[in-house]
């Protein structure tokens, strides 16, 4: 699988990289970005995020495995910082417990949902429908059966059974998608 996954990388090495001296060997100083995807071993994961930190690499991507892993990396000054088990989780609980087909949220309290339209968005143009307004959230697509999915406009009609992508702060996409 190494060998494979060598062919697709721009770089890719076996090292100890939580020895500077080595990733300054390996050039590390001239990576763009670099992703540290160890999730069993904390001090390995803050150490070499910290190397990577301290070689200016710009784009640094590191796995957390729980919050407060997550909020020392984030403290360290790590770029992107990935909770997938605790993201996950959470996305499968929206999916599970109410009316959404799919749900992403960002870190500054914004999701997107994918739902069934509820009866408050059918039957008007979305624009006199003032779903925005009455809901806090804005449809953003659209897709009737039988179709693909479109961009929505103001004088989009939306009609019962429509799968809509909806977007807004997480607590009001959440409330519209479970209305009827």
């Amino acid at each position: 699988m190494c060998d494979r996954r060598a062919r697709q990388l721009t770089h890719a090495a076996v090292a100890d990289a939580t020895d500077p001296d080595v990733l300054g060997q390996l050039g590390v100083h001239e990576f763009t970005s670099a992703v540290v995807g160890i999730g069993s071993d904390i001090e390995a994961s803050i150490l070499i995020s910290s190397n990577l930190l301290e070689a200016r690499v710009p784009n640094i991507w590191t796995k957390a495995i729980s919050r407060q892993h997550g909020q020392i990396l984030e403290r360290l000054g790590v770029h992107h910082v990935v909770l997938p088990e605790h993201e996950m989780g959470e996305r499968v609980a929206h999916l599970v417990t109410g009316r959404m087909l799919d749900f992403i949220e960002f870190d500054d309290d914004y999701a997107l949902v994918k739902t069934v339209a509820p009866s408050a968005a059918t039957g008007r143009p979305l624009g006199q429908s003032q779903v925005r307004s009455r809901f806090g959230v804005t449809v953003v697509g659209i897709k009737r059966p039988g179709e693909d999915f479109t961009y929505a406009t103001a004088e989009t009609v939306v009609a019962t059974g429509d799968i809509i992508v909806v977007t807004g702060k997480t607590r009001a996409v959440e409330a519209f998608t479970e209305l009827s």
